[in-house]
């Protein structure tokens, strides 16, 4: 295999060594002198042909990739869009006000935004490394209602690229069937920054799932979730969920805020119970 490489490396630049010279002539028959003592000396590809093969590889494979489409760039657009907006909400320290503590620490905020409406933030600390939360939440996003009583299911209806999904979500009717059944069609960004993972969505249209008969179709976003390693100890995971929905159809505030704050609570207890199986 390597003889035949360098063969066709000179093949290639025979007709560039014809109209060379001097020393740039005599530069050259040694540099070809000195690769083919490499194809048959060496015992193995050596450092720099195995960055060559890496960077090869990785020049085919982008030439592989398919163009998006429009309608592909405006889903990756809305991903990013929903993670801008919701890194500029959790930005803002100001005005979050406290909803909900729990006896291990685990809290719900909520402030009101003028654009956005009422949204709140979960921040809990999760005994388990990022790595296994980011698996459990992303790779795994279609199995959460195995394991969460808050959700009936979770389908991915396209993906586009490596970050972006679409997905459709059914909401369990909660105890009571005080809110009523509610779906959601969705577009999911995740992003991984350092040691610092988002995971945004919104809102969106998909043709593969029209309003559905017996369900009210919400709608949520922007958005996220941040996994940071808590400091000092990175076999726990720093876990921030900003929720933002609208339920839809007439809902006493009241009652909405209570679910809400609840479901947050609700799930990091299931997540928990989940990472610990």
């Amino acid at each position: 295999m390597m003889p035949a490489t360098f063969k066709l490396c000179a093949a290639i630049s025979y007709r560039h060594l014809r109209n060379m010279t001097g020393l740039r002539r005599q530069a050259a028959v040694a540099l070809s002198q000195e690769l083919s003592k490499l194809s048959c000396h060496s015992t193995g590809p050596s450092t720099w042909i195995n960055q060559v093969r890496r960077r090869s590889s990785l020049l085919s494979s982008r030439l592989e990739e398919k163009p998006f489409s429009e309608l592909e760039m405006a889903y990756i657009k809305q991903g990013e869009e929903a993670l801008q907006k919701s890194l500029s909400i959790l930005g803002d320290q100001d005005g979050w006000k406290t909803e909900t503590v729990v006896g291990n620490g685990d809290q719900v905020l909520s402030k009101v935004l003028p654009d956005v409406g009422k949204v709140f933030r979960l921040e809990v600390v999760v005994d388990q490394p990022l790595d296994t939360v980011y698996s459990e939440l992303v790779d795994n996003m279609e199995q959460m209602g195995d394991w969460n009583p808050n959700v009936e299911e979770v389908k991915i209806l396209q993906k586009v690229g490596k970050d972006t999904v679409i997905t459709h979500e059914k909401a369990a009717a909660p105890p009571g069937n005080i809110v009523g059944p509610r779906d959601f069609v969705s577009v999911r960004c995740a992003k991984r920054r350092g040691s610092t993972c988002v995971l945004a969505g919104m809102a969106t249209t998909h043709g593969a799932m029209p309003e559905q008969e017996g369900f009210v179709r919400a709608e949520n976003g922007p958005t996220c979730m941040i996994l940071r390693p808590l400091a000092g100890c990175p076999s726990q995971t720093k876990l921030t969920w900003l929720l933002s929905i609208d339920l839809k159809g007439w809902l006493p505030k009241a009652i909405i805020n209570q679910v809400l704050s609840q479901t947050q609570v609700d799930f990091a207890n299931h997540l928990r119970e989940r990472l610990a199986r």
